[in-house]
């Protein structure tokens, strides 16, 4: 067993610290912030709290396995509750919204009633989703493709003609082989915005999504995802995870191996070796920290692992020459959009808006281009959770809870945000617009005059608050060359004990893929390269 040392609080280290401490490891966990949850976080004022980053609790079964996995259960831990409508889409252009709700069967009549035909087609679409999605959770998503050869099971070999074009072909094109109207495009593409890019540049294999929001597959657990967080952070401690806030890291310590030099070639060159030739040229000894008093500390560890922006750790936490993914790698990444967050407390009742609505643009692909030259698009796609239409305990009697999210250019430039419209003039411009879009969409013409509470929050502050890199609520967007196997690794090339969780590397973005990186983890700890989720402790065991 060793002494980890884990750098960032959000749910993958989290997730990550408990497991690895219920293998009988000795783990300390250290976060910059004064509270744990990253992205996942939370802001309370005047009777109202708002989550401030995810909203959307979709692929369950691996939240189940997550606490199996800790001896517990889902049912034990969280209340949840399934949420109908799943959501509400307003389209630029039309009167009439659209609602995706918890019947499979009322879905496909909706697309029936606005396309002929389109019915039959979102059958065999979430039929090829929901394959997709089983043979994603069985063989994709719980590997750090170690061993290729692992891959090659009967029933992946079985679907490869049909998984290769899925890898290839853009969601986009996918989508508009099947359906014409461009409402039911929407709402089947959507999910690659949460995935940090779009339509069209996102494998179709992400098709799967929808295997989960249009078969009632969208749920909300009672106190929010901050509760969420609670609980795993409590996991931890269970366990006998250490964890410290206020604890910054500076440095991940580290001694050359004795008898190695590293190739003395350029880094590129020497990155492309095989790995037997060019080793590892250093190992971890552990972490150096400051304090809120800034105190220096230092954590030593035989394992250190970085569940903090994968940018920040590489660029800022560890000299050059011992880089995996150093400058040049960012460079010619592609990024997630930035956002800019709106959180609303809004006097009296918003029957207008469900849990959550998405608001759409009619052209798509400019709103699109526009964040990805650098533009803020107007007007914006936007959404909007609700989550005073569930929670009771989110906002004070007879009022509302609003979370507005607008995705915008990763750009730090816009700035940051602040309280009652004291945010960078960008932010707040983007805050008013998203503001009396969805007073005119959605009917609610007193929106604004209602506002008691509001917050922004910006790139800039994702900067600041979470060490993300370009200001991306994301992190690394999923086109092609940065999903599966092509997306950033969990181990580094040059330093041996140090590994790698969270959004930025495999498997993904999102809470379920965070908790799936954190087991990721586990399994190398293990020694375990098989492509299945770990074995779940027997009732009791």
């Amino acid at each position: 067993m060793s002494r980890v040392v884990v750098v960032g609080g959000g749910i993958s280290g989290l997730a990550g610290a408990a497991l690895l401490a219920a293998d009988g490891h000795e783990v300390e966990l250290l976060e910059q912030r004064e509270d744990v949850g990253g992205r996942a976080g939370s802001w309370s004022t005047d009777g109202y709290r708002f989550d401030t980053g995810p909203s959307w609790y979709l692929m369950p079964e691996v939240f189940d396995h997550f606490f199996a996995m800790m001896g517990t259960s889902t049912a034990e831990q969280l209340d949840l509750q399934r949420l109908d409508p799943a959501y509400r889409v307003f389209f630029e252009g039309y009167d009439e919204p659209l609602d995706v709700v918890a019947s499979t069967e009322d879905n496909v009549a909706t697309f029936e009633r606005i396309e002929p035909g389109a019915g039959a087609a979102l059958r065999g679409y979430l039929a090829s989703a929901r394959d997709a999605y089983d043979i994603a959770l069985r063989r994709f998503l719980y590997t750090s493709f170690t061993r290729p050869l692992a891959l090659a099971s009967p029933d992946v070999l079985r679907r490869v003609p049909t998984l290769g074009p899925l890898l290839t072909r853009s969601l986009e094109s996918f989508v508009a082989a099947r359906f014409q109207d461009r409402r039911l495009r929407q709402v089947l593409g959507y999910p690659a915005v949460f995935l940090g890019s779009s339509p069209d540049r996102t494998p179709s294999l992400y098709h799967l999504m929808s295997a989960l929001d249009l078969t009632g597959g969208v749920m909300y657990p009672q106190g929010g995802f901050a509760h969420l967080v609670e609980v795993v952070h409590r996991l931890a401690l269970e366990q006998g995870v250490r964890v410290r806030t206020g604890a910054r890291a500076v440095s991940v310590e580290t001694v050359e191996r004795p008898g190695h030099r590293a190739p003395t070639l350029p880094g590129r060159l020497r990155d492309r070796l095989p790995s037997r030739l060019r080793g590892r040229t250093a190992r971890v000894t552990g972490v150096r920290w400051v304090d809120g008093e800034g105190v220096e500390h230092s954590s030593p560890a035989e394992v250190v692992v970085a569940a903090a922006d994968l940018h920040h750790v590489e660029t800022r936490l560890l000299p050059e020459h011992l880089r995996t993914y150093p400058q040049r790698y960012w460079d010619r990444s592609t990024s997630g959009p930035g956002a800019v967050l709106v959180l609303l407390g809004v006097r009296g009742q918003l029957p207008q808006l469900p849990h959550h609505s998405l608001f759409f643009t009619a052209d798509w692909r400019d709103n699109f281009d526009r964040i990805r030259e650098g533009r803020v698009p107007d007007p914006a796609s936007a959404y909007v959770c609700r989550p005073s239409a569930t929670d009771p305990d989110v906002a004070p009697p007879g009022c509302e809870n609003l979370f507005v999210l607008v995705p915008v250019p990763a750009d730090p430039g816009l700035g940051h945000g602040g309280l009652d419209g004291g945010g960078s003039p960008a932010v707040e411009r983007v805050a008013d617009a998203a503001i009396a879009q969805v007073a005119a969409w959605a009917g609610i013409p007193d929106l604004a005059d209602r506002v008691e509470v509001r917050r922004t929050i910006g790139p800039g502050d994702f900067v600041t608050d979470l060490s993300a890199w370009r200001g991306s609520m994301l992190g690394p967007g999923h086109t092609l060359r940065q999903s599966a196997m092509f997306r950033a690794g969990n181990v580094s090339r040059h330093v041996e004990g140090l590994l790698y969780a969270g959004s930025s590397t495999i498997p993904g973005i999102g809470l379920p893929m965070c908790l799936i990186s954190a087991e990721l983890v586990a399994k190398r700890l293990r020694g375990d390269h098989s492509t299945a989720p770990l074995t779940e402790p027997s009732p009791g065991g």
